[in-house]
């Protein structure tokens, strides 16, 4: 069980990626008050959990009601975090993301609104509870075996999101400690374990479609 919920947690914590949504929080609201910038860390962390949640509980009847195979999800879902990974590690992923937080910064100046509510869009969906997040929480709980496994994925999951609020309370100080180099240097690390995750679930959805073990 431990094995599994460090194997889940490392998973999760490289696809959310707490450290990576911080500073892009703290670009998306520079002129907000303490107060205003904890509801929406919460309402964000919150809203992000529940899809998560959802898709984690009902994501395998979903996805059988659609004619899809777990197997073929896992095998997608590989493909996917891949891909994912290959950003992380040649930085295209935080270059995305800051092109994001530029526009919806330069689109709030422009109109001259007062600070805009960015934890349902983009904080909660699609940074938090992105396609990579809801498809790395389905394929951990569909290779669990039994009810106890499940639940251990979810509390890895619950443990991650505890992080991301609290990374994302902290966002300023965050950033003022990492700086930009170190920030950059973790993201590759994590980018070069979550491929090798990544290859692992392509292998186990092929093994188990074609019956090679």
């Amino acid at each position: 069980m431990i094995a599994l919920f460090l194997s889940a947690f490392v998973t999760l914590f490289v696809v959310i990626d707490p450290p990576g949504c911080a500073p892009i929080f703290a670009s998306l609201t520079p002129g907000a008050s303490d107060r205003q910038r904890r509801a929406m860390a919460i309402r964000a962390t919150v809203i992000a959990g529940v899809v998560l949640l959802l898709f984690a509980l009902i994501g395998e009847k979903l996805l059988s009601t659609l004619g899809i195979s777990l197997d073929a999800f896992r095998i997608a879902g590989g493909v996917m975090l891949f891909l994912i990974a290959l950003e992380m590690v040649f930085e295209k992923r935080t270059e995305r993301r800051e092109g994001r937080a530029e526009e919806i910064s330069k689109k709030a100046a422009e109109e001259q609104r007062e600070i805009e509510d960015v934890s349902v869009f983009p904080m909660a969906i699609p940074m938090i509870a992105g396609p990579g997040s809801i498809a790395t929480t389905m394929l951990l709980v569909s290779r669990s075996n039994g009810v106890e496994q499940s639940v251990v994925v979810i509390v890895a999951l619950l443990a991650v999101l505890a992080l991301m609020l609290a990374a994302l309370l902290a966002a300023g100080a965050i950033m003022r400690v990492l700086g930009p180099k170190l920030e950059a240097m973790i993201t590759r690390i994590l980018g070069v374990l979550l491929a090798a995750l990544a290859v692992q679930f392509v292998i186990d959805g092929i093994t188990k479609a074609f019956n090679l073990a």
